[in-house]
């Protein structure tokens, strides 16, 4: 089977749909090792892909073009269905949300991991940006043979979105997996740099925009007591300065550590520190930091929305994402009571252990043959 991959819109920083990016095409390789597949990239494409341990094992084509803007989206609607059909590929596969028309004589495969913009709304983007990623989310998906799904909730959304036959979509669920070559930072380093004191620190990982409710963290963790301390790593936004003001208003300034984008080990290390990791967002497609936490042994306070619970399963305490006394009780409950810490890393391990790539690299492999044989 000759695939190609159309990474053109993965650009350094690109978060979760970065990291199946990286992680897909190993995985592939290692279920079916006679895959012949081609990457396509733009000039854009981080080190952590293109640097990746099966990067030799594929071939590349290099786009001259940036991965966002309207020359890099011509270069994937245009360029990348040409170049599958000059290489003699049997199957195009962009897993970035939205893809190239279908030629004929290659089918084609898109992975939809979200749809918050259609939920989310103002706080997703400006009214031109949600229609315009609404056109292209509809045609892509009707343009594609098949559509994979991170979860049920995306495949329920992408069906009603774009009126498509729900067997047409197939649901095939991120994986994790813990890197031993990527050494983990040393608690006592991370409390030194980041100032976290001795107490219990809390994670949340995710971009700071108002759907992945951190205001709802930093509430938590000034409810709790001047001994914890709430780390919120990621980029800078205009959110982050609402952020900064609520925890002035609240008197946790302090307490409350803003840092820009972490190397891997610093987030190992971070994990591992933890003493609850809250995953609060209203809208979500899958949820990978959710499986990352539980990989490493962290205990997980996770919002009961959208695809969340499909993750979490009975491994993590479920909250309402605007039940703000319930998620300060369950915070409470977590760093106060070592047993429960200690069943929620026990219940957490054994499901992430569900969620591996192999697994999500057999699920593709078979969307693909179904989009062959239709």
């Amino acid at each position: 089977m000759k695939v190609g991959l159309d990474l053109v819109a993965i650009g350094p920083r690109s978060a979760g749909i970065g990291r199946h990016a990286v992680a897909l095409p190993g995985a592939l390789l290692e279920v079916e090792p006679s895959l012949e597949l081609t990457v396509i990239v733009s000039r854009e494409a981080p080190p952590e892909l293109t640097a990746a341990p099966w990067a030799r094992d594929v071939r590349w084509i290099r786009l001259p073009v940036a991965g966002g803007g309207r020359v890099g989206a011509l270069a994937q609607y245009a360029g990348v269905p040409a170049l599958g059909v000059a290489r003699r590929l049997d199957l195009l596969h962009t897993p970035t949300n939205v893809g190239p028309p279908r030629v004929p004589g290659l089918p084609a495969v898109v992975t939809v991991h979200d749809l918050i913009w259609r939920h989310a709304g103002p706080e997703w983007g400006s009214p031109q940006a949600i229609a315009a990623m609404a056109r292209l989310a509809v045609r892509a998906a009707r343009w594609a043979t098949r559509v994979q799904a991170d979860s049920e909730a995306t495949r329920d959304d992408v069906v009603s979105l774009a009126r498509l036959d729900p067997a047409k979509v197939d649901v095939v669920p991120l994986g994790v997996r813990v890197d031993a070559g990527v050494p983990a930072t040393p608690g006592s380093e991370l409390r030194a740099r980041f100032q976290l004191g001795a107490g219990p620190v809390l994670l949340t990982v995710a971009q700071k925009r108002p759907y992945k409710n951190l205001v709802a963290a930093v509430r938590a963790v000034a409810a709790l007591g001047d001994h914890a301390r709430l780390v919120l790593p990621g980029a800078p936004t205009g959110h982050e300065r609402e952020l900064r003001a609520l925890a002035a208003d609240l008197g946790v300034t302090g307490r409350v550590r803003f840092v820009d984008w972490i190397e891997d080990r610093d987030l190992e290390g971070l994990y591992r520190l933890a003493s609850a990791v809250l995953v609060l967002s209203r809208y979500e497609g899958f949820g990978l930091p959710v499986l990352e936490a539980m990989a490493r042994g962290a205990p997980v306070v996770c919002a009961e929305s959208m695809s969340l619970p499909e993750v979490a399963g009975d491994a993590a305490l479920l909250v309402h994402p605007d039940d703000q006394p319930a998620i300060d009780a369950a915070v409470a409950r977590v760093v106060g009571e070592p047993g429960l810490r200690a069943e929620l890393a026990r219940r957490g391990r054994l499901r992430a252990a569900r969620f591996t790539w192999e697994r999500t690299a057999r699920e593709t492999l078979a969307s693909y043959r179904r989009a062959l044989a239709r």
